[in-house]
């Protein structure tokens, strides 16, 4: 069983652009949060799988960090059952170690074991370390269906 396109854009909407899901629950609907917040973009060195959180298979280049972006609808854009980076998307210039990144993250936390709310490949991979500052271009999707 699949969801509807409509309920898609919805989920999407609710999730990235902090928008309320209309006509679920009372009338106004399933309702984005108070205050927004952020969900974080994090590299991984291998598929994070069905199963890992925000740490596995996570990038570990001297000074690396997760990247914020906003749930307000001007980071992350929806269209349809897509959501994607409306601009490119910088994270820490490495200044040691190594390792290169072959997918992406999106999650619930700043560090530590966050719940890993999609992944997906990088393509071309990004060979990271000192002097390098990895960056996910804009357009990267996320897709329901």
């Amino acid at each position: 069983m699949s969801k509807t396109n409509s309920w898609e854009t919805a989920m999407l909407n609710l999730l990235f652009a902090n928008s309320n899901a209309a006509n679920i629950g009372d009338a106004t609907g399933l309702r984005g949060s108070t205050t927004a917040g952020s969900l974080y973009l994090s590299l991984h060195t291998a598929d994070p799988g069905e199963a890992g959180d925000q740490t596995t298979s996570e990038v570990a280049y001297t000074s690396y960090a997760r990247v914020a972006v906003a749930r307000n609808g001007a980071a992350i854009t929806v269209s349809g059952n897509a959501a994607s980076l409306a601009a490119l998307t910088s994270f820490p210039a490495g200044t040691g170690g190594s390792g290169t990144a072959t997918h992406f993250g999106i999650g619930t936390a700043a560090s530590g074991a966050g719940v890993l709310l999609y992944k997906g490949a990088i393509s071309p991979t990004i060979v990271c370390g000192n002097g390098v500052t990895p960056q996910i271009n804009a357009g990267t999707l996320v897709t329901e269906d």
